[in-house]
């Protein structure tokens, strides 16, 4: 075996979840951690390898294990929604926001490792501030997050609908560069039947939402994510989300078959779907998806954008994976960028050369 002896540490979700059936199925493992057990992990370390307990991180503040291009930035943790179909509140707790302050001690540190982007994500970034009694606190945090040197672009996801009123909308408008127009809208249904089924908190209607965001923004990037097959989705069901899925033409859209977690409320519903039917459904929606994707794609061609690189491309030499200001890193499609001074973490100017259903092709 290796020598010395590597210590085996698991931490998340799982853990939270299923702690005690996984301590008894891998006995090989030395410490657990839940989601909320984040802060003990020096003192247990130090434990395991005998050393001084108080020991500490490194100094200064995370090293990011993202690409030299992006970091996310994580601003609460947890959710007051009760989906039927979700287990995040059961494992992860009620909605805690991180104080605004360390926030920004955080981002400052990033960006002075010449990273240009920060990506927010929580479950639900429009609550941002709420449980600190912060009345609209997700604008405080952007407003200090935009004036930090080096900070090309501001990325925002995961966007509960309801929080998106027309204030907050006027002011994100305002705010301007460095915040992309980009926003993740997790619908994951349209028709009002399920929704309600869902437990989903907001409108009945998100074409509202969509409608709202368009007016404030001329050309927004819109994302979202769905869910075909819930309990209780009848065809009918399925030909209104299809209807809007065409109407909408989000720029991203991602396709979920529902999937009966253990512990949620929708689990124990009636009307469950068959697995032939929920796959085919998944297919029909994102092969709608790939049309609207590479029309709206071909309107780019010729034009000249910032590409922001993330790594050199494994698949030749000289070629590079990057993002333009619409693609979100690890969610949607690649922008694949060759040419001269095109390096990681580097934004450049390119042209467009080539357009496909999900991907980009530049030339610096």
């Amino acid at each position: 075996g290796i020598k010395p002896r590597p210590y085996l540490v698991v931490a998340g979700c799982l853990v939270s979840r299923y702690g005690d059936e996984l301590v008894k199925s891998l006995p090989e493992v030395d410490l657990w951690l839940g989601v909320h057990e984040e802060g003990t992990l020096p003192a247990k370390m130090a434990a395991l390898l005998g050393t001084y307990p108080g020991l500490k991180r490194p100094t200064g503040t995370r090293v990011p294990s993202t690409k030299p291009s992006y970091a996310y930035l994580k601003i609460g943790e947890g959710c007051n929604h009760r989906c039927r179909f979700c287990t995040i509140p059961s494992i992860r707790g009620r909605l805690s926001s991180r104080p605004v302050s360390p926030l920004l001690e955080e981002a400052r540190a990033i960006l002075d490792l010449g990273i240009s982007e920060l990506v927010l994500v929580a479950q639900d970034v429009t609550s941002y501030g709420r449980d600190l009694n912060m009345r609209h606190g997700l604008e405080s945090l952007l407003s200090g997050l935009a004036k930090l040197p080096g900070l090309r672009w501001l990325r925002l996801m995961y966007l509960y609908p309801a929080g998106l009123s027309p204030r907050t909308l006027r002011f994100l408008a305002d705010l301007g560069p460095p915040l992309l127009p980009y926003f993740d809208l997790p619908l994951q249904h349209v028709h009002p039947d399920m929704l309600s089924a869902m437990g989903r908190p907001f409108a009945k209607d998100p074409r509202i939402v969509i409608d709202r965001i368009r007016h404030h923004f001329a050309k927004p990037s819109l994302r979202t994510s769905l869910i075909v097959g819930f309990p209780g989705e009848r065809p009918h069901h399925f030909r209104t989300l299809c209807e809007f899925t065409r109407k909408a033409r989000f720029n991203h859209l991602g396709v979920f078959m529902y999937s009966q977690e253990a512990g949620t409320a929708a689990a124990k519903l009636p009307g469950q779907v068959g697995p032939q039917t929920k796959r085919r459904r998944r297919d029909t929606l994102m092969m709608l998806q790939a049309q609207i994707s590479a029309e709206d794609l071909a309107r780019w061609q010729d034009q000249d954008m910032d590409v922001l690189v993330d790594r050199s491309s494994p698949e030749w030499p000289g070629l590079h994976e990057g993002r333009v200001w619409f693609q979100a890193p690890e969610v949607d499609g690649l922008t694949y960028v060759s040419g001269e001074g095109v390096r990681p973490g580097r934004m450049v100017k390119a042209r467009i050369e080539e357009t496909k259903t999900y991907d980009l092709v530049a030339l610096v």
